[in-house]
């Protein structure tokens, strides 16, 4: 008996989805994405905000981008393109903004869990990420309140801090993000 066929997914088959589903292309496979519950679009205004605000007050160049966003990241090693929507990309390079999207690995890229698909987060995007040359990735989980750090330039050692903590981010000099002043 044949083993079935998995089909594989390119980029046009992406940017052929209707304009009204939200899904991302990782590895050959559409992953269909739900709504963000309301608590996941706090959350992810007060980071992008806070982000955002330190940018501009110290005349930054890198841009804040939250999601839906498309982000093309380009796997050196199997030379495919995976399509990805992070909740919040900071982009340092605006030479790869395009009118889709942007086309390369952000410098950090934040994903807010969703109860539905903890482990897109936490294994298929950490190793997506990490392998397509994203500089930091910060995992924040609402249902465990805790906060996962990966600098990839530095380690593969992750960082694990709580709601109640102040977080230094990899990328910049002095941004402190205080998550128990967001109100969660």
């Amino acid at each position: 008996m044949p083993l079935p066929h998995e089909t594989f997914y390119t980029e046009k088959d992406y940017y052929n989805l209707p304009e009204n589903v939200r899904a991302e292309l990782i590895d050959g496979q559409i992953h269909y994405m739900t709504a963000p519950g309301r608590l996941h679009q706090k959350i992810l205004m007060e980071i992008a905000g806070t982000i955002r605000d330190y940018i501009k007050s110290n005349n930054g160049a890198c841009e804040v981008y939250p999601a839906p966003f498309a982000v093309e990241l380009s796997d050196v090693h199997a030379e495919l393109k995976h399509i990805v929507e992070p909740d919040i990309s900071v982009i340092c390079d605006s030479k790869k903004l395009t009118d889709k999207g942007y086309a390369g690995a952000p410098d950090w890229i934040i994903e807010i869990v969703s109860p539905s698909s903890p482990k897109h987060d936490y294994i298929t995007k950490l190793a997506l990420y990490e392998r397509t040359g994203v500089r930091e990735y910060w995992i924040v989980d609402l249902m465990q309140k805790r906060i996962l750090v990966y600098l990839f330039e530095l380690d593969a050692v992750v960082n694990i801090y709580t709601f109640n903590d102040i977080i230094k981010a990899g990328i910049y000099e002095d941004l402190l993000i205080d998550f128990s002043s967001l109100g969660l």
